[in-house]
């Protein structure tokens, strides 16, 4: 009778750790815009959008915009220094950089450049570098936009980029097989694991990542062991931002903030 006992609640206790744990989000507020893409906020609280392939910037009544229609779709932009503002056209080959008013401070053509490179996945690196994914030797090298000086930093690696997200001296990357990478600005790449399949993830840090899948936005740490379910009330989005324990929502109706408590 006893082992049974013990048998019971092992059984238990194994069906618990085996669900999601909850975490709450506390609805802050929320924004009616109008935009087909929601870029993120920078610390000053503007909000970036993008309508009709038009980059915005917008804070209460004042908003500013960028367009450049001669490169075609904005393929990415990277926010990390709202001072310095990355847009990438990857039809043209070609990066933006933009200052806080959204004015043109430089226009970089990587088809001219004397090495041969074609971009793929390019982000803000640290000492006006940028990170560049070349996918004619699918290596990730470093672009001193100062200088015009490029520099490969890695091996090659043969799948191809799922997603990708970089910090100043980070660049992440998930392969096609889920496979978790990160380069440092001396090349040095780690496996980190590998991840669930996703509809959209964001990566926290080395350790840390949100994904959404099958209408559950999770939280994962993956040095801790932990998953955490996310509870908010939106069961579909466009897309989702965290910063600052702030988790941003975007639907058709604008956006919603919540304030999350990472464990």
């Amino acid at each position: 009778m006893k082992n049974l006992i013990i048998v019971f609640f092992f059984t238990l206790s194994s069906i618990a750790s085996g669900q999601n744990q909850k975490l709450l989000a506390t609805k802050i507020n929320h924004i009616t815009i109008a935009a087909e893409q929601f870029l993120g906020y920078d610390k000053f609280d503007f909000y970036y959008t993008i309508k009709n392939n038009i980059f915005s910037k917008t804070k209460d009544s004042e908003s500013i915009e960028y367009k450049n229609i001669a490169l075609g779709k904005i393929t990415k932009v990277d926010l990390q220094n709202p001072l310095k503002i990355i847009l990438f056209y990857e039809n043209f080959n070609t990066v933006i950089l933009l200052d806080n008013q959204l004015n043109e401070i430089q226009k970089i053509n990587f088809s001219e450049h004397i090495i041969p490179i074609v971009v793929t996945a390019t982000g803000i690196a640290s000492q006006n570098q940028l990170w560049v994914y070349n996918s004619l030797n699918q290596q990730i090298g470093l672009y001193d936009y100062l200088k015009n000086d490029y520099k490969t930093i890695s091996t090659s690696f043969p799948e191809s980029i799922k997603y990708y997200q970089s910090d100043f001296n980070t660049f992440y990357w998930i392969d096609e097989k889920n496979n978790w990478y990160s380069c440092d600005i001396f090349g040095k790449i780690t496996k980190k694991r590998k991840t669930p399949d996703f509809d959209s993830i964001e990566i926290i840090n080395d350790n840390q990542f949100i994904i959404f899948k099958d209408s559950i936005l999770t939280i994962e740490d993956i040095e801790k062991n932990q998953k955490f379910e996310i509870e908010i009330l939106e069961k579909t989005f466009k897309k989702f931002c965290y910063k600052d324990q702030i988790l941003s929502i975007f639907t058709l109706e604008g956006i919603t903030n919540y304030k999350i408590t990472i464990p």
